[in-house]
């Protein structure tokens, strides 16, 4: 799979509007994991020896298009200060006066750090005025976010739009290399592992992957909606009930291939701390929810035993 990369066009004295994926953990205010800044800092660094200035934009956390400042990227912009050689100018704002403001006056050799895009509805609703004002800080556009990628969001693929040429970091280059070898020459048994929260979220993953891989692997909340499609109690766990019918077709359509859809099976089941009676907890697969307790659940151990996708009685 052929793309343009950051190498393949001219960057000296332009603004390279960049797309990262900085929704790293914070802590009062304090990185506690800082894996996603140091995987963006080659494109970072390039476009600086290049002569380019990086304008960069990320998401944090889930702040629902209003501002939030426990979700500020100021103390990754400080963080990742420390960490370049250049010095990081920070935007209080994506778009507006604050942001215009802080790209007009960044000096050769600096960096932009931009605020939270979801600080605005228009990020996620890819809304095509934000778009354009995002755009708008730029010359060309790089995605070096591969985490974010899947999303049609304005600072994913809403403002590449407006802004070309549009090409891809270097973590984006090395992700889409590995995923096409990957799946293009495969070594067998060739086991698939996903995870996450919502089961929508990885449907056509999923029905991707079916045609490919040996086995699928499932953990995460996302684990929940296969075991309400199997009938299994989930207490009060994360589940997509729409999802329910979907999620037992996939593993129909998995076993009627040959292919094998393993969800997570056994869970730590604990009552919630009360007033009145001392707080419990136990192993167990099979609890349900008790009237008056609020249950909460986390995997034991990977896979143990499995909610399979094979016809052998299991």
């Amino acid at each position: 799979m052929q793309k343009m990369t950051l190498k393949d066009v001219e960057l000296e004295g332009k603004k390279v509007l960049t797309r990262v994926d900085f929704n790293v953990p914070l802590e009062k205010g304090r990185i506690t994991d800082d894996n996603r800044i140091r995987q963006a800092l080659p494109s970072i660094r390039y476009i600086l020896e290049q002569g380019g200035q990086p304008v960069l934009t990320s998401h944090l956390g889930r702040p629902g298009g209003d501002r939030d400042e426990s979700l500020s990227l100021e103390p990754v912009a400080r963080y990742l200060d420390d960490l370049l050689e250049a010095s990081v100018r920070f935007a209080a704002d994506c778009i507006g006066p604050e942001a215009e403001k802080a790209v007009a006056q960044a000096g050769p050799g600096e960096v932009v750090m931009l605020e939270n895009v979801r600080f605005h509805a228009g990020e996620k609703a890819n809304d095509e005025d934000f778009c354009r004002h995002l755009a708008a800080h730029g010359d060309l556009f790089c995605n070096d976010a591969f985490g974010s990628s899947h999303r049609d969001h304005a600072s994913v693929s809403g403002v590449a739009r407006y802004l070309q040429p549009a090409v891809s970091g270097f973590l984006l280059e090395k992700e889409i290399a590995f995923l096409c070898d990957a799946l293009e020459d495969p070594d067998r048994p060739f086991v698939a592992l996903l995870g996450g929260a919502k089961v929508s979220d990885k449907i056509g993953v999923i029905e991707h992957l079916l045609g490919k891989v040996d086995t699928i692997l499932l953990g995460g909340a996302m684990s929940y909606t296969f075991y309400r499609a199997k009938g299994w109690p989930v207490g009060d766990s994360l589940v997509e009930k729409e999802k329910t019918r979907l999620a037992y077709r996939l593993m129909e359509r998995g076993g009627g291939a040959g292919r094998e859809i393993h969800a997570a099976a056994w869970t730590m089941w604990w009552r919630a701390p009360s007033t009145t009676t001392p707080n419990s907890r136990w192993w167990t697969s099979g609890a349900s929810k008790t009237a008056g307790w609020a249950w909460t659940s986390v995997p034991r151990r990977p896979f143990p035993t499995a909610i399979s996708s094979r016809r052998q009685g299991r």
